[in-house]
């Protein structure tokens, strides 16, 4: 069952489910890279079939994901590289924090709740762009429930000091 205290062992293959309502959940496999009982890290190429175009970067098969996740902090962060290497900038979603089954009977799995608030930073750190706040106001989270969208905003602001700051290299040390 989930405690979000079970850890997941290095070379696991896990599902990662990102919980979207009201739009439909993503889920796709993952290998886990490491987990200390609060910070996971897992790798996982792109999960679509064809090229999405996001204005800012286009994510693409053969693109690979280092996506770090805590149990602890409302906030991922999705390194994106190319399949040969080349890092094109890093993702960051607002979200609850992380939940992990690893006793499922299925496969173990991650799931995060989605909170609708994004951030990009390109590689050379000059491009760092807040998405999607128009989604936010327009889920009615900040009527049905304050806390978390304060939260939210604050890990959304929180997110972007540190990409003015250099980047993520603090958090994402593992």
């Amino acid at each position: 069952m989930s405690d979000g205290n079970a850890t997941l062992k290095p070379g696991t293959t896990i599902n990662v489910r990102l919980l979207k309502a009201p739009r439909p959940d993503v889920e796709y496999p993952a290998e886990v890279r490491y987990d200390d009982g609060e910070h996971v890290v897992v790798v996982a190429p792109w999960f679509g079939d064809a090229p999405r175009d996001m204005g800012f970067a286009v994510f693409e098969p053969g693109d690979i994901w280092t996506e770090h996740y805590w149990r602890s902090r409302w906030y991922s962060i999705k390194e994106v590289r190319t399949g040969t290497g080349k890092i094109k900038g890093w993702y960051c979603d607002v979200t609850r924090p992380t939940v992990v089954f690893a006793d499922s009977a299925d496969s173990p799995r991650l799931e995060v709740a989605d909170l609708d608030l994004d951030l990009w930073l390109s590689c050379d750190h000059t491009q760092i762009l807040r998405l999607d706040e128009d989604e936010f106001e327009d889920s009615g989270l900040r009527e049905r429930e304050p806390e978390t969208a304060g939260q939210a905003e604050a890990s959304l602001d929180e997110l972007e000091a540190m990409a003015h700051c250099g980047g993520f290299a603090a958090v994402l040390a593992w």
